[in-house]
This record gives C-alpha cells, sequence and structure tokens, in this order.
C-alpha cells in the first residue's frame, strides 16, 4: 500500500504532467500543502524531496518551491568530428551560420549566450604526459561555457588545453575575444597549419562535486558524465586536450560505428 508521502507525490507530480502546475509556477507553502491533504509538514516534505529527486521541481532556499523549467537537451554524435573538420576550411560566412552546439541541440545560433575565459598555465605531469612535452611547458587553457539564452545552466562544463607555442604564430588564437570561434578548434587548428587526424574520447561517470551541481543545476542524485577529448594531428601529436563535464539529466552520448561489409 503506498506511504502518505507518495500519495501526495504522484498527485503533484500528475498536476505537473497534466499542466495543471506550468514550468516556472510556485508551489503552495508546505503549511498549505499539508493542510490541503490533511497530514503533517514532515510527510510533505517527504514529498517533495521525491520529486525534487525526479527532477521535476526546484526547492529555492527563501524563496519556495517551483516547477522546473525543462532543460532544453543535448545529442552528442561521434559523428560531429567529421562534421567540423568538413567545416574547417569553409567560407567564414558558412561556419559562422551554426556550431557544434546547435547541431546537437538542435538550436539556432541566436539562442545561444557563450562565455570563454584564457588562461597560461604550466602543464602538469599528466597533461605533459598526453602532449609529449616537458613537465612545466606553457600551456594556454581555454574554460568555455554555453547555455540556452533562456535557462541559467550551461549545456555542459568545457575546459580545453593547447600548447601555447604551438598555436602562437595566429595571435588570434590566443584571444579569448574571439570567441566563439566559427568553426571550432579545428578551424583554428588549420590556421596554424594543423589537420586533426583522429580523436579519441574517454567516457566516465561519477557524482557531481557540489560545485558542478551548483553550476549545472542538477537535481539530486544526478551523476556527471566526464569526457576528456584528445586530438591528434597527421604527425600523430595530440594537439588539443579538452575536458568536458556534461549534465546526466539532459545529455545523450550516440556512437555510430561504420562496420566494413565482407
Amino acid at each position: 500500500m503506498p506511504k502518505a508521502y507518495e500519495l501526495i507525490a504522484d498527485d503533484l507530480r500528475r498536476a505537473i504532467r497534466a499542466g495543471e502546475l506550468a514550468p516556472g509556477d510556485k508551489l503552495p507553502a508546505e503549511t498549505e500543502l499539508a493542510a490541503r491533504y490533511r497530514r503533517s509538514v514532515p510527510t510533505v516534505q517527504n514529498a517533495l524531496r521525491v520529486l525534487t529527486e525526479e527532477g521535476l521541481i526546484d526547492r529555492r532556499h527563501g524563496r519556495g518551491t517551483f516547477v522546473r523549467r525543462p532543460r532544453t537537451p543535448a545529442v552528442r554524435a561521434n559523428s560531429r568530428h567529421q562534421w567540423e573538420k568538413d567545416r574547417a576550411r569553409r567560407p567564414l560566412t558558412e561556419r559562422a551560420g551554426t556550431g557544434a552546439t546547435e547541431r546537437d541541440t538542435g538550436l539556432d545560433v541566436s539562442d545561444l549566450a557563450f562565455h570563454a575565459e584564457y588562461q597560461d598555465i604550466s602543464a602538469p605531469s599528466d597533461l605533459a604526459r598526453v602532449f609529449g612535452v616537458a613537465e612545466g611547458t606553457v600551456l594556454l587553457r581555454r574554460t568555455y561555457r554555453t547555455r540556452h539564452a533562456s535557462e541559467t545552466a550551461p549545456f555542459n562544463l568545457v575546459t580545453s588545453y593547447l600548447v601555447r607555442d604551438l598555436v602562437a604564430g595566429d595571435p588570434d588564437l590566443l584571444d579569448a575575444s574571439r570567441e566563439p570561434w566559427p568553426g571550432g578548434t579545428q578551424s583554428q587548428l588549420h590556421t596554424v597549419g594543423i589537420e586533426v587526424d583522429r580523436v579519441e574520447e574517454r567516457v566516465t561517470a561519477r557524482p557531481p562535486t557540489p560545485e558542478e551541481a551548483a553550476e549545472l543545476e542538477l537535481p539530486p542524485g544526478t551523476s556527471v558524465i566526464l569526457l576528456r577529448k584528445t586530438s591528434y594531428d597527421v604527425r600523430g601529436r595530440a594537439v588539443d586536450v579538452s575536458d568536458i563535464t556534461l549534465p546526466g539529466d539532459r545529455t545523450e552520448l550516440l556512437f555510430v560505428t561504420q562496420l566494413e561489409r565482407w
């Protein structure tokens, strides 16, 4: 037999899914809900906890409880890398028309808000090993956040690393104000004569840190997907390493492998 808090959660869930409570609507106070359902406040709190964990509501300290606005989903397919390479040498007008985020989400470039920060850092041992350079070599660390203009959470958290001397031949590649770069990183590397030959992606998952959960606005209990993308040029050198943290509640990874025919 369902418990009292489960029945309350069922009723509120039904109201949300039926549109009786719309995204952004504020729910009645816990004391009002307790009176409505003739149950105790702790019972109502348990019901709200269930809905919060399901991602249906947001409980905002000092403000109340609101129906959660659906986040824009993203489908990240491995075909994006060839798509980016095909566009790297296309005219600027074509490259500027759309980017990888638009491809993943189905949005238009005008729907997006973008922010980038650049910083020179000394290569730690793990990155130095990947790039095949000495520890302490100067790397350009690039941090990206892209979100739907009507939302507050980014689609993902991206930190990309380049060997600074490898790209310094084009000063524009050292300037964050040039972002978002039409055509993305493969187009940027093309300006200094680098052709990407292959992309390696390693995927793991774990619970988010408190900072990640806050920035991505994750419902409690939601995991993050960690993706390390390493791009290699035609000489076999690692030329870009990107660490990407993806929200597990709105990201789908799609891998399609074409097999050779007998």
